[in-house]
């Protein structure tokens, strides 16, 4: 037997060996997920159902002690109580088990507010968030920063719905975390410092962003003109433009991106895509003049330059 048929048949061991030990995985993960919900389960009804199940601390303590004892700390008190809020807070187990992990689960327990909740399930399912990347987009609060969407009525993403807008992405203020000086900043250095976070994939603006040019041409009026970040967003069907200011809103930026937003449409644009919408990120807003702006395809939003090293 030749030396490249050897390597191909251990080739092949391996790849059997991880694929069945992702399978195996997935289905511990599964099943990890639906005896916890169903141990919360029997302990809300234990307790004298939903209404009283808050209630009832004496008989987690009890059986908490016990069954600790005998099957170690995962049945203590403490996670018994995980658990029950567990079954709570998903009255549907079928909605997570196939995506998240347990880690997850119990950082999204932490979250009392069901339209927050129902954001960063989302963002989980939208961007494949690990839970340490979950944590951080908590931490950095980017439910509270969203500018647009109506946060009283955020739906889950499921099979029968799974349409997002524009609107449910944008955070107001977007952090631009960086280890460049930005000192004396121009918007020049600004461009740069974006490109580097979209070719590292971190990038606030949302998910299903792809990056189709920086400073892209148009020619307009024989005159060429630069659209700072031309992106296509494959989560709405949709050209996206960006235009990045180091200064506060002026109306005349709002005149210019949509300049370009309607050059997209008419000339890149094709027909099965939805319209070109467009994201004006400003050093500062003036909401006396932001609040008359018609063009739903229009989003302005303002920018926070955080420095990494100073962060850390």
């Amino acid at each position: 037997m030749t030396e490249e048929k050897i390597y191909n048949e251990i080739v092949e061991l391996i790849e059997e060996r991880e694929v069945k030990k992702f399978v195996r995985e997935f289905k511990e993960n599964s099943e990890t997920l639906k005896t916890n919900w169903e141990i919360g389960r029997l302990l809300v009804n234990a307790q004298g159902g939903e209404a009283r199940a808050k209630y009832g601390e004496n008989l987690i303590k009890k059986w908490g002690e016990k069954l600790s004892l005998e099957y170690g700390k995962n049945y203590n008190k403490r996670n018994l109580m995980y658990y029950r809020q567990f079954y709570l807070t998903f009255q549907n187990v079928n909605t997570v088990c196939s995506q998240f992990s347990w880690s997850i689960c119990r950082c999204l327990l932490s979250i009392k507010n069901e339209n927050e909740r129902n954001y960063y399930i989302n963002q989980v399912i939208l961007n494949n968030l690990s839970v340490r990347e979950l944590r951080n987009e908590i931490k950095s609060k980017a439910f509270d920063r969203l500018s647009y969407a109506d946060k009283n009525n955020i739906k889950l993403i499921t099979e029968n719905n799974n349409s997002i807008t524009l609107s449910d992405m944008i955070k107001d203020p977007i952090i631009i975390k960086t280890d460049k000086d930005t000192t004396n900043l121009t918007e020049q250095k600004l461009h740069e410092i974006l490109i580097e976070l979209v070719e590292n994939h971190y990038m606030e603006l949302g998910a299903g962003f792809a990056l189709i040019g920086h400073e892209y041409k148009c020619k307009i009026d024989n005159r060429t003109y630069k659209i700072d970040l031309l992106f296509f967003n494959y989560k709405i069907n949709a050209f996206v433009v960006v235009e990045v200011k180091i200064k506060e809103y002026n109306p005349k930026d709002r005149g210019q991106i949509e300049l370009y937003m309607d050059y997209v449409d008419k000339n890149i644009k094709e027909n099965y895509h939805n319209k070109t919408e467009g994201i004006l990120v400003v050093r500062e807003k003036n909401k006396l003049v932001t609040k008359y702006i018609s063009n739903n395809n229009l989003y302005i939003t303002t920018y926070l330059l955080e420095n990494k090293k100073q962060v850390n």
